[in-house]
């Protein structure tokens, strides 16, 4: 896999740059692929669990393997349609999933209002390209950092993180 880190694990671990887990957060990585974000970040912070969820089972046989030779003992799976999913958890992480709008409509049940965090608990999306047309009405209450004020790489030139805080209102 041609840059490997710096397109996957640094481009995963950027979320570390925004907003620091605080002990007993639980994340999940929706639609995680190969393992990213999730992985990258449960070995950044040992003391968050994640739970990394995908439909394809095996992408997830794949990542168990990962989990299983790295030790990661804050790690969990799921085969699942992540709008099936039933977890409670405090972040929703995505990677090149789908679009915010839907990722907002699947996983808000799932995020618990509220935290402890700088950021209060909700989605966070790494996104590439614009995204003012695919934010629409949600750009009232989403925060979207730009990349590459973090980092000097051009890969992050056209970077973002989007943090979509969960609205109780959400969750009915």
């Amino acid at each position: 896999m041609e840059n490997l880190y710096l397109h996957h694990v640094l481009h995963s671990l950027a979320i570390a740059k925004i907003i620091p887990l605080n002990r007993g957060t639980i994340v999940l990585d929706a639609g995680t692929g190969g393992g990213f974000p999730g992985i990258p970040l449960s070995i950044y912070f040992p003391e968050v669990k994640f739970i990394l969820a995908d439909s394809i089972a095996k992408k997830i046989k794949v990542v168990d393997a990962v989990i299983k030779s790295l030790g990661l003992t804050n790690c969990e799976t799921r085969t699942e349609r992540v709008e099936k999913l039933s977890d409670r958890v405090d972040f929703v992480t995505v990677r090149a999933v789908t679009s915010i709008a839907t990722l907002v409509k699947w996983t808000s049940k799932n995020i618990i209002p509220g935290g402890t965090h700088d950021l209060k608990n909700g989605l966070i999306a790494l996104k590439g390209g614009e995204l003012e047309d695919e934010l629409g009405p949600l750009k009232a209450t989403a925060t979207v950092f730009h990349l590459g004020d973090f980092f000097t790489e051009t890969f992050f030139e056209t970077k973002k993180l989007v943090h979509i805080p969960v609205n109780p209102t959400m969750n009915s």
